[in-house]
């Protein structure tokens, strides 16, 4: 019976355990989602994996030959307990596949970093040492403070480093 296992990988050779085990004949499971890079001004959305190091891979531990993975190059070993294979339970490989959108990636929902309405202060930029009300994140991920001006409220975001708790 064919049931799923984990494999650790070396840092950063997932995609190559996950292509050689592939041309091995294994089902191979790498779950990514997408994290925004920045660096200096520009940011780049880049898919990563969902847990860094480790694999899925979908064993017959009686009729595969499965201590080859050891071996394979970008493992650094198939987990294992009194030298047999520990099966993931049955249902939750299955259970993050469902997650998956149409590009085989995971939708990780934005949790926002405040509660709605704390008060945060502004800690870099024109608006600095003022005090607002946190009310969303943007499409960007930036932080929406609304703030009182001149006898208005408006909406200004904010990068998430340049805003703190208040008080």
């Amino acid at each position: 019976m064919r049931r799923w296992y984990v494999i650790y990988t070396l840092p950063g050779s997932e995609i190559l355990a996950q292509g050689q085990l592939i041309n091995q004949g294994f089902d191979v499971y790498c779950p990514r989602f997408i994290k925004v890079v920045r660096h200096a001004r520009s940011q780049r959305r880049v898919a990563v994996p969902l847990f860094p190091r480790y694999l899925f891979v979908q064993i017959d531990t009686e009729n595969q030959r499965w201590r080859s993975i050891n071996g394979t190059r970008g493992v650094s070993y198939l987990i294992t307990m009194n030298e047999r294979p520990c099966s993931v339970p049955e249902g939750v490989v299955e259970e993050i596949k469902s997650r998956e959108n149409l590009e085989q990636l995971i939708a990780i929902p934005k949790l926002a970093p405040f509660k709605s309405g704390q008060k945060l202060e502004i800690t870099g930029g024109a608006f600095v040492d003022q005090v607002g009300s946190f009310l969303r994140l943007d499409e960007q991920d930036r932080v929406v403070i609304l703030l009182g001006m001149l006898g208005r409220k408006i909406e200004i975001p904010i990068q998430n480093d340049s805003v703190r708790t208040f008080g």
